[in-house]
């Protein structure tokens, strides 16, 4: 319980995280902007249709509210 766990030294931490960050294939500016328009426009389209579903909804619960009996 009171053992203690030998750590690897910070600079071998550094240089292991700088060589993972050589790994990435970073994305060119073409796909980039076409990724980043895909995005933004399913936000648009999905928050559009969010808002359409809340409309209707709203406009049901506030009829079968109002009516009386």
């Amino acid at each position: 319980m009171g053992e203690t766990e030998n750590k690897a030294p910070k600079q071998s931490w550094f240089s292991g995280l700088s060589a993972e960050f050589k790994k990435i294939i970073w994305p060119d500016k073409k796909s980039l902007i076409r990724q980043t328009t895909a995005v933004i426009a399913v936000s648009v389209v999905m928050g559009l249709a969010i808002a359409l579903m809340d409309f209707i909804i709203q406009y049901g619960v506030d009829f079968l509210v109002g009516v009386s009996f």
